[in-house]
Formats: C-alpha cells, sequence, structure tokens
C-alpha cells in the first residue's frame, strides 16, 4: 500500500503539473471571446507546454509500473485517453503553426533567431529588466540582499530550506532570493513546486552549501520521488551549491537534481550522485558551468535543454556495468524536447581512469522511441566507448532516434567506430548543428538575460 501511494502521489503532482500547462496553452491559442488570453504565450511557450504535459502523463504511467490491482488498471486506462489527446494537440498545433520536423531535427518556432552573440552585455539587454536582474548571478554574495537566509546555527531567518520554501508567495512575478549559508542540508522531500514561481537558490559554493539525500529506489521509492532537490516552479534559479545523491551504485536509480521548472537555470553548481544523478525532466532549461558525476543514465527526461561549458564526470561503476552518459525518452515525434550539451568537457573521474579498461562509457542510450542528444564543440576523454552510443534494447529506437556529434575533440571524439544506426549523425551542416544552441532549441535569448547568467546564444563566439 505504502507503494502504490507514493505512486498516487507521484501522479497527483505531475497532473496538477499538467492542468497548469494545459491551462496555459489553451489561453494562448483560444480567441478573448472564448477566454483566451492574446499574447499569453508564444508558439514556442505552447509547444513546450504541451511537450511537458505529454511527458507528465508518461512518468505517472511509468511510476505505475510495478504495482498491479484495479486502481492501476483505472488509471492506465484514463492516463492513455489522456496522453492520447494532448498528442493529437501536439500534432495540430505543430502542423498548424507552420512547423515541421526537419529530419528529426527540431522542431523551428517562428522567432527571431540570435547566433552570432557570445555574451550580452547589460547595454544589449532588454529595458525593462532591472539593473538587479541582470546581476543577480554575478554578484558576490555579500552584496546581494537575500529575502530569506537559511542557516542550520539560527543566524539565518529560518533553520531549514523546507521552512524558507513555504515562506515565499505564490505565484509571484518577483524574484525572491533564498542565501543558503554552508553547511549539509538533508530534508525529506525538498521541493519547490509549480506555485512557487521566480525563485533564487544562492549558496555560498559548491562542496560548501550541500543539499542531499539518500533516497533510492530500494527503499520503494519511485525514481521521480527520489530526488534530494525537486523544483517545478517556473523561473527556478539555483547558484553555488551542491546537490548530492549518497545512495551509491548498489542501490541504482538515486536523483540529486530533479528539475520540471520552465525557464530554470543552474548555474556553477554540482550534482553528484551514481545512477540517474540529474533528471531533467520537462521544460526549458540551461546549466552553464556545473560540475556533474554518474555512472548510468547519469543525464535523463525529457526537458529541452542546454548544458553549456559544464564539465560531465563518468564514475567507476558496479562490476559488469556500463557507463552511460545520457538516456532522453522524447516520446512523441512533435516534442521539441532534447538534451544538447555544448562546449562541455567529459572527463573520467579517478577511480574510473584508473580502471577504464573494464567500464565503458557511452555518451548515450534512447529510454524512449523518438530519443535525441546532440555534443557540440566537447572534449570527449579516452574513456569514451569508440561506438559512442549503446542500445537500449536490442533495435529498440535506431531509426527513430536523433543522435549527432558535430566537431568534437579529444581521444574519445573520433567518430570512425561510431555506430551505424540510421538515427546516428555526424553533424557536418552550421545550420543543422546551430538548431541545437541556446539561441535556437530553447530560445534562450528571450528569457535568459533576465537571470544575468553569461551564456553563448550561437556556436562559438
Amino acid at each position: 500500500m505504502r507503494l502504490l501511494g507514493r505512486r498516487n502521489e507521484d501522479c497527483l503532482e505531475l497532473l496538477e503539473d499538467s492542468m497548469d500547462q494545459l491551462s496555459l496553452s489553451l489561453n494562448s491559442v483560444a480567441p478573448p471571446e472564448q477566454g483566451g488570453g492574446k499574447g499569453v504565450g508564444s508558439t514556442e511557450d505552447v509547444m513546450t507546454w504541451l511537450s511537458a504535459a505529454l511527458t507528465n502523463q508518461d512518468t505517472c504511467n511509468e511510476g505505475l509500473s510495478d504495482v498491479s490491482g484495479n486502481v492501476k488498471d483505472q488509471m492506465q486506462n484514463r492516463l492513455s485517453d489522456i496522453s492520447e489527446l494532448v498528442s493529437n494537440c501536439l500534432a495540430i498545433f505543430a502542423s498548424s503553426s507552420g512547423n515541421e520536423d526537419f529530419s528529426g531535427i527540431p522542431i523551428q518556432n517562428k522567432r527571431r533567431l540570435m547566433t552570432e552573440s557570445s555574451f550580452q552585455t547589460e547595454e544589449e539587454l532588454p529595458a525593462w529588466l532591472t539593473r538587479r536582474e541582470r546581476r543577480l548571478l554575478e554578484m558576490p554574495v555579500s552584496s546581494i540582499q537575500a529575502d530569506i537566509v537559511v542557516s542550520k546555527d539560527g543566524t539565518g531567518t529560518y533553520k531549514t530550506i523546507t521552512e524558507a520554501i513555504k515562506a515565499v508567495p505564490e505565484h509571484s512575478n518577483r524574484r525572491t532570493i533564498i542565501y543558503v549559508k554552508a553547511g549539509r542540508y538533508e530534508e525529506s522531500n525538498l521541493k519547490v513546486g509549480r506555485k512557487k514561481t521566480n525563485l533564487m537558490f544562492i549558496g555560498d559554493g559548491r562542496g560548501k552549501t550541500v543539499i542531499t539525500g539518500g533516497k533510492n529506489v530500494f527503499e520503494k521509492y519511485t525514481t521521480f520521488h527520489t530526488a534530494s532537490f525537486a523544483a517545478t516552479g517556473a523561473g527556478f534559479i539555483a547558484r553555488d551549491m551542491t546537490f548530492e545523491n549518497y545512495a551509491g551504485p548498489s542501490n541504482h536509480q538515486a536523483v540529486a537534481l530533479r528539475v520540471g521548472a520552465d525557464h530554470a537555470v543552474v548555474y556553477r553548481c554540482n550534482i553528484i550522485g551514481y545512477q540517474d544523478t540529474l533528471y531533467v525532466h520537462s521544460q526549458r532549461q540551461f546549466y552553464r558551468e556545473c560540475d556533474i558525476y554518474g555512472t548510468v543514465d547519469f543525464i535523463f527526461g525529457n526537458a529541452a535543454v542546454v548544458l553549456q561549458n559544464c564539465t560531465i564526470y563518468a564514475r567507476k561503476p558496479m562490476d559488469q556495468q556500463k557507463n552511460t552518459i545520457t538516456a532522453q525518452n522524447r516520446k512523441d515525434p512533435n516534442q521539441n524536447t532534447g538534451i544538447s550539451i555544448h562546449n562541455c568537457r567529459i572527463l573520467a573521474t579517478s577511480d574510473l581512469e584508473a580502471s577504464k579498461a573494464y567500464f565503458p562509457t557511452y555518451l548515450g542510450r534512447p529510454w524512449k522511441l523518438y530519443s535525441r542528444t546532440v555534443y557540440l564543440l566537447s572534449y570527449m576523454g579516452d574513456h569514451i566507448h569508440p561506438r559512442g552510443w549503446l542500445e537500449w534494447n536490442a533495435t529498440f529506437a535506431l531509426d527513430t532516434l536523433y543522435y549527432g556529434e558535430y566537431m568534437n575533440y579529444g581521444p574519445g571524439a573520433a567518430v570512425g567506430l561510431r555506430v551505424k544506426w540510421p538515427g546516428y549523425r555526424v553533424i557536418t551542416s552550421t545550420v543543422e548543428a546551430s538548431k541545437f544552441t541556446v539561441g535556437q532549441f530553447i530560445s534562450g535569448s528571450s528569457w535568459l538575460p533576465s537571470t544575468g547568467v553569461a551564456f553563448l546564444a550561437g556556436l562559438s563566439v
């Protein structure tokens, strides 16, 4: 019963998120006389929200896979109906909006693209953005006036992060800053829910401010529920912190950080675990200058996400295991989702380096039918297997996935012995590669400037 209760709890949270996303979509496309709101969302917004709603149903359904009974049967039947309706809406909207899925390349949206800029200076930013918003991610902690201070020693506003999140106003359009002082924080079900919007966490630095936990699937949690920290409130930002799951490789799926927040930014953070470390669940996300550690499928999910200037460390797994860096789970061909790894370093930790001959590391494997992952201009160490990519199960998804590599370098980047799957490609066109950049894939030039984080909108300077 406890197992089913946790599955139902996950599904309730996911379905509530879907209701919000479908409501936003409807308000964007319905005419004003039918209750719509003109200008509420762009084409890309609606595609993102519908994609996320579909992912939510899929996540709920997966959580029920290891339980049985009448409740499960009823839930899955209704989920199937909802998923079909959302999928149809996604297909209709993509078609009616003039968007096309060009040979598996991301759906192109009607918006101005920025591929020439490397860093937007304050003068180039929109006039309606405040100076404070632009600089928050680069200002020293001592210069920031936090709304809430968390400190374990009682010198802050609250002693726990849970209390701090509860104190944040709901559906706020104003940026709320929570400064979490140095310390190890282990709190159950630590989560920024969908009602807590525009929330920013600032720590004292990676390895100093540490949010940790040890939940794992062996304790009968769903993968979704194992996260040491989870965020679904739009506009979520984290800076200078560590997110960790210490469950270890023998406990299998154990998430350190799960993000399903739209327009999320994670900057200068460590994300540490083994299997399923970073769950990029849904919507638009950007990671910059982060260090991510793991073994099996340790960057996974169905967000539209770009990881830029990050260092991705494969660790030593359990005996007989193979490392897989990504497991992207795009299930519908019209979803505008995928994992883009741009200008990153793909390295082995010291323990793996000493035994890399026994533990091959692959760039990814297809969790779902339309899995989509690309590596652009990134350094790859010699721990990467010459084949590059690993099958999920025999021939599953090999002709429907999209896996691409563009001008990567280093001893593990040679493409001569790569897989020969129909869905794999060595990208030679800058036009094609550019579709996976911050400027085009997540339309970052329209929303990242407000966070103040440096970013590269195109392929290079």
